[in-house]
């Protein structure tokens, strides 16, 4: 069988690695490192687990956390590594495997009980808590693709399967005729079949059987997340009375470890030569799985100006006039601006009561010929001079809606009322992609906010003269 040719590649391996041992400290821990970043990251993420490898490198390495990802991923990427750490401590100590180290590993990786959606034996919905370092309480049988069941050891036979799977490793923990590779193996499908815990056998298993491996001299397997299909294939084929596929496959994974191992031995890279490529299409995978909404489709031109004052500017600027506009008869002179920019050098058409798009359309287009675009901007500007009843200490009104366009986005900016001393204060109300449209309903939502912040403003102005006594 392959997997023996295999077994005898792992061992001839095994003895040139035993050839540079004992490593310097230094070389140990950057070979240890590598290991257990893989080891880390390829484990958790067979599971689900979202963080990238340069995540799962900055969380373990400097603490970073990943924005916008979920805190239990990363609550379980460093518990899993304290695992690993466990495994190494207990290896140098040479303690052997028992059912309190077992249970201890399961409580490092999932940290705390937790509740998932479950079905009622009557197929109801339901939820139910997943225990941590304690065997299962309810069946966690499978269905299979086919849509038979696959049944894993009940609840009542798991504390008697489990004595009898560590009643076998100690007598064959130190059986010379039983290779390592396959002994670790055999253990962690054995592990499987019994499926202990509510949740994490998987990872329990590659833990427990990398113990094994690296109690007998070996280096980690590192079961590598893209290829998780031949890892569970050869997986239903043990299941199926063919162990040999998963022997075969263990021992192929074992072989690269040991290679790796034996390069960083040598002084050499450990870096796999297809680390980064494979990296770049897991991120290409994951990037692809991601909602488009912020997909960045277009830069800025003369064309995407033009298409955002005819989609939806000219309304929205006609709209903030005219409300603008109600406000006049309040001020005397009043006089507002629009203004038209590209590079922050532009063209400006003064309104009263609505504003002539036409002339300065002309006049931007004239300007946009002759320029190379790195931004742009559109503004509304209120001048609407002095309160007629202000008497001799008459206020003014002067706010600003601004959108402003960068290579790949614009941003629109909404003037806000703020008391007397605060000066003129802006916030930002949306940022899009240049493709993605101000909509109807924006529109009026703008320029209900527009027309709130105007009168917000005279309501003010008028409250103080009157409290001064010029009202």
């Amino acid at each position: 069988m392959p997997y023996k040719d295999n077994l005898n590649k792992a061992s001839s391996l095994k003895k040139e690695l035993d050839g540079y041992r004992p490593l310097t400290p230094e070389m140990e821990g950057r070979i240890m490192q590598k290991f257990r970043l893989d080891w880390n990251y390829h484990s958790s993420h067979i599971e689900g687990n979202q963080l990238t490898y340069g995540e799962t490198k900055a969380l373990l390495l400097f603490g970073q956390t990943a924005q916008a990802k979920p805190l239990k991923d990363h609550i379980e990427m460093t518990g899993h590594n304290e695992a690993i750490k466990n495994i190494e401590e207990v290896v140098s100590q040479k303690r052997p495997l028992n059912e309190v180290f077992i249970r201890e590993l399961h409580k490092l990786i999932l940290k705390e009980p937790y509740d998932v959606d479950a079905i009622t034996p009557d197929g109801k919905p339901t939820k139910r808590t997943i225990s941590v370092g304690q065997y299962k309480t309810v069946p966690n049988h499978v269905k299979t693709q086919t849509g038979e069941i696959f049944y894993f050891a009940s609840p009542e036979e798991t504390p008697a399967k489990m004595d009898d799977l560590l009643k076998w490793y100690k007598e064959n923990i130190n059986n010379a005729d039983l290779h390592p590779v396959l002994f670790a193996t055999e253990f962690h499908y054995r592990f499987i079949c019994i499926h202990p815990f509510d949740d994490g056998n998987g990872r329990i298993a590659r833990l427990l059987m990398n113990f094994i491996l690296m109690q007998q001299g070996y280096p980690p397997a590192i079961i590598k997340t893209e290829e998780k299909d031949k890892y569970f294939a050869a997986l239903q084929q043990a299941d199926s009375g063919q162990i040999e596929y998963f022997f075969n496959y263990v021992s192929e994974q074992v072989i690269r470890s040991l290679e790796l191992m034996i390069k960083g031995a040598k002084g050499e890279n450990i870096e796999d030569e297809d680390d980064l490529d494979k990296k770049l299409a897991l991120l290409k995978q994951e990037v692809e799985a991601e909602d488009d909404e912020n997909e960045i489709k277009t830069r800025l031109n003369l064309k995407i100006i033009t298409a955002a004052m005819e989609l939806w500017g000219y309304n929205l600027f006609t709209q903030l006039a005219k409300t603008t506009a109600k406000f006049n008869v309040f001020y005397d002179k009043p006089e507002h601006g629009f203004y038209m920019e590209i590079n922050n050098s532009g063209q400006h058409e003064s309104f009263k009561t609505e504003i002539s798009f036409n002339k300065v359309h002309v006049l931007f287009n004239l300007k946009a010929k002759e320029s190379t675009f790195n931004s742009a901007t559109l503004r509304l500007t209120t001048l609407f001079g002095a309160f007629k009843k202000g008497g001799t200490d008459p206020f003014g009104c002067n706010y600003t809606v601004e959108i402003k366009f960068d290579q790949y986005s614009y941003e629109v900016f909404i003037g806000y009322f703020t008391e007397e001393g605060k000066g003129q204060q802006t916030r930002s109300y949306t940022k899009k992609l240049l493709h993605k449209p101000i909509t109807t309903e924006e529109i009026k939502e703008i320029n209900k906010i527009w027309g709130e912040t105007l009168l917000a403003h005279l309501e003010y102005g008028r409250k103080k003269l009157n409290k001064n006594g010029n009202g």
